[in-house]
């Protein structure tokens, strides 16, 4: 960062650090204790879109990398997610996988592609979450849909789980920045 960045208040980019992405399962648990939300065993990785060849090789990538069946599906806004299924009690096994595409992607030259990933919860009363974790930005949010359709988001059960979470995750400071991810397969 120069001089004049940081005399108009620009600052550097947060270089992406994946491994937080281990964090999840500490995370996992603390979420089950305090809220009763348990992972759906489904996580996905969202990326913008790529042609041609090298979406071919990144689909054959991913499935000799992982060793479960790998879905991809375009959502409206034309991102790609990748959606990775595990048995639920293997959030560890989910959290690798993740970690996996994610760094696959990155060292084939997709990293500016990479938009976020996120691991799916529910609790006894249907109601549905995400820790979502914003690649560029290093960060985690949840991601709390209200239940019955539409595109409304329970806020305050998204502030309740940022204050559970503080001590597990780093959590994204900008709400700005917690945008919504309505129908992301794995949620």
């Amino acid at each position: 960062m120069g001089f004049l960045d940081a005399l108009l208040g620009r600052s550097k980019p947060v270089r992406p650090d994946l491994d937080q992405l281990f964090a999840l399962p500490s995370a996992v648990v603390t979420l089950q204790a305090a809220a009763g939300f348990t992972p759906t065993g489904l996580g996905s990785v969202c990326f913008a879109s790529v042609e041609g060849g090298a979406f071919s090789r990144i689909q054959e990538e991913a499935q000799a990398l992982l060793d479960g069946p790998v879905e991809f599906t375009q959502d409206t806004y034309g991102y790609t997610w990748l959606l990775v299924r595990h048995p639920p009690e293997d959030v560890a096994g989910l959290v690798n996988d993740l970690h996996a595409v994610n760094t696959s992607l990155e060292e084939a030259g997709f990293g500016p592609q990479l938009l976020c990933s996120l691991v799916g919860f529910r609790d006894d009363r249907q109601r549905s979450l995400a820790l979502v974790y914003l690649y560029k930005r290093g960060t985690f949010y949840p991601f709390a849909p209200k239940p019955g359709g539409g595109e409304k988001r329970d806020n305050p059960l998204e502030l309740q789980v940022r204050a559970m979470l503080g001590d597990d995750l780093t959590i994204e400071q900008d709400l700005a920045r917690w945008f919504p991810v309505w129908g992301a397969p794995g949620l």
